[in-house]
């Protein structure tokens, strides 16, 4: 009688057809996953030490209010006096900063918006939040520097901190430079359109809500088409935020402009 064969397998034998595990694989990417979420660990210890001494060697911000009202007597222009245009206010935050209301000072979004927008050479993907460039615009005027970059970072979260949305808006506003030397919405209304800011029709606000991003480019007196351009573009976010209906926005485009030469002061 023929020996049977015992073909039972071990627990420990692969079936046919199985690939074979390596314990030695399954430890290497182990390891790997540890030593990725040390650096990522490592990174963030770094930034947040970075941010701290920032906070430390930055200025502060309290002196923001007086900066704004200097700014706007170097050049002979009235201020908001802490208000915000509402018509004005919709189309800037609709355009520079749609989460402004509800975020903090960093939008990181916002942060790669504008590195597509720098690849691109778009103008249209703006990146920085309304602190940020409050902050820019008050503390580090003129400074592209990675450092003075950093330092607008810093700033704009004691900004955020300091003072209520509706401020920071306002003294944006009265700071900000609308092209053709009018500096403040405030001049920028009398000098475009002959009128308070607050008095601005929707028509009117969306064309200088564009202008702040490239004030020469669009400035209305010397490139009507590119403001106009610009425009088209301030009214399409309008309609993606809800700040507008689709209807609106075909009637304020259809709005006549007649830009005045008043020259304010």
């Amino acid at each position: 009688m023929a020996a049977q064969v015992d073909t039972r397998r071990s627990a420990s034998e692969p079936s046919p057809g199985v690939p074979a595990r390596h314990p030695s694989r399954r430890g290497r990417l182990r390891r790997r996953l540890r030593l990725l979420l040390a650096s990522a660990l490592a990174v963030l210890g770094l930034t947040a030490t970075a941010f701290a001494a920032l906070l430390v060697a930055t200025p502060s911000v309290s002196t923001a209010p007086q900066k704004v009202r200097a700014l706007l007597a170097t050049h002979h222009a009235p201020g908001l006096d802490g208000q915000v245009p509402s018509r004005v206010a919709a189309a800037l935050l609709a355009t520079e900063d749609s989460r402004y209301r509800s975020d903090w000072a960093v939008d990181p979004r916002g942060a790669l918006r504008a590195a597509w927008g720098f690849v691109t050479r778009d103008p249209n993907y703006g990146g920085a939040t309304i602190e940020v460039q409050l902050a820019k615009m008050l503390y580090t005027p003129g400074r592209t520097d990675p450092l003075a970059l950093a330092e607008q970072v810093a700033l704009a979260a004691k900004l955020d901190h300091d003072f209520s949305k509706n401020t920071i808006l306002s003294m944006y506003l009265d700071a900000a430079y609308f092209g053709d030397g009018a500096y403040g919405v405030s001049a920028a209304a009398l000098h475009y359109f002959g009128v308070a800011a607050d008095q601005l029709s929707w028509g009117q606000a969306s064309l200088l809500a564009g202008l702040v991003q490239a004030p020469s480019r669009y400035d209305p007196h010397g490139h009507l088409s590119a403001a106009l351009a610009r425009r088209r573009h301030v009214l399409a976010r309008m309609v993606a935020v809800g700040a507008v209906t689709g209807h609106d926005e075909v009637a304020i485009a259809a709005e006549p402009l007649h830009p005045v030469i008043a020259f304010y002061g």
